[in-house]
């Protein structure tokens, strides 16, 4: 549950469980799982962050980029991030992706490179790998595969150091 946003005390349960059957919707039944997510949402108090979050996320998930970003902005604004730190990282993923996928890459990169300094967890390599495709989309290959073979780097189970030099050496001056 998220610190300081006031929600049903199983909600995060149901919407948990909610998420765990998305796979069983198929797409021509997409709007029925945001129709579920929605009437989730509809039991959050008025202004909490969480609701545009879930919305955002299930219309991103269901292939409708254009209408889930402006849901992460109007989460962000409202505080996602103060009050869950992790799912405000995961928005700022998620949008950074949508962003791509509506052509604002650019927009993307500006979201995500401040990430690359936030306290670690475990969206470290999908902050890597996101901004890496933002990255790729402006052409700018190099530092996206810096990046993606950084966050891949320590989970080999040999050239961890080698694979870590590559990284730094792709994202440094071309020769």
């Amino acid at each position: 549950m998220c610190e300081g946003v006031p929600v049903n005390r199983d909600w995060d349960e149901r919407v948990d469980a909610a998420w765990a059957t998305f796979d069983e919707y198929p797409e021509e039944r997409a709007g029925e799982f945001r129709d579920v997510i929605g009437k989730l949402v509809a039991e959050l108090p008025e202004g909490s962050p969480l609701g545009p979050f879930e919305q955002a996320c299930a219309w991103d998930s269901t292939g409708h980029s254009d209408k889930a970003v402006p849901l992460y902005r109007e989460a962000l604004a409202r505080g996602l991030s103060g009050a869950s730190g992790y799912k405000g990282r995961r928005a700022k993923i998620q949008l950074s992706s949508s962003l791509r996928n509506t052509g604002r890459a650019a927009e993307g990169v500006e979201l995500l490179t401040p990430e690359l300094e936030s306290p670690s967890d475990e969206l470290d390599d999908a902050v890597r790998a996101c901004l890496a495709l933002c990255l790729s989309s402006l052409g700018r290959d190099r530092e996206g595969l810096s990046l993606v073979l950084g966050a891949l780097a320590p989970h080999l189970p040999r050239y961890q150091r080698s694979m870590a030099n590559y990284a730094r050496a792709l994202a440094g001056p071309r020769t």
